[in-house]
């Protein structure tokens, strides 16, 4: 794994030791920033199910200011920090332990925002439709915010979910992308 392109391109990020978690391949990672935007200027990120932090991270080497990143696993949260320092973005980035849901319910009482968020939960517990409503009455998207939902075939997205349009669907593999913008 490493940086695609940006500030940081070419930096090698680290994986999660052991079978937990399953990283966004380099190819995936490549086309998912073709299809939202190869650069950025100054978007606020969130990477909820973080794992290794590379999607958080890639956000940040192409122009994100800044990107919050959470994950549950004490491994994973190791890893992010150690992958955030190595790319020397620890200003830009916040890393924090928690359960998905109740990390969401403290980023509201900071009033926090996002205009760019990454769902990417393991394949075999996705909500990702309760997450984006989560996201919407707790107020922390920016309106046009875009939401990456990384899913297996399996589960099946609408494409309109209330105050969310889906933009595009990609399929890669056993792996499916689709991405939402907030407020249309």
């Amino acid at each position: 794994m490493r940086v695609i392109a940006g500030s940081r391109k070419g930096h090698r990020l680290k994986a999660v030791p052991g079978a937990n978690t399953r990283p966004t391949t380099d190819k995936i990672k490549e086309a998912l920033f073709s299809i939202i935007g190869p650069f950025f200027d100054g978007e606020k990120a969130l990477d909820l199910f973080a794992g290794s932090g590379g999607l958080g991270i890639e956000a940040l080497s192409r122009g994100a200011a800044s990107c919050v990143f959470i994950d549950q696993a004490g491994a994973a949260i190791k890893t992010i920090k150690e992958n955030v320092q190595a790319c020397h973005f620890e200003k830009e980035a916040q890393v924090f332990r928690n359960d998905a849901y109740k990390a969401l319910k403290l980023l509201q009482k900071s009033e926090q925002s996002f205009d760019l968020v990454f769902l990417d939960p393991p394949y075999k517990k996705q909500q990702l439709e309760k997450l984006l409503l989560e996201l919407c009455e707790l107020k922390l998207l920016q309106n046009g915010a875009l939401i990456v939902c990384e899913h297996d075939k399996e589960a099946e997205l609408p494409d309109e979910i209330p105050h969310f349009q889906k933009v595009k669907t990609a399929e890669y593999g056993i792996t499916i992308l689709s991405i939402y913008e907030f407020g249309v």
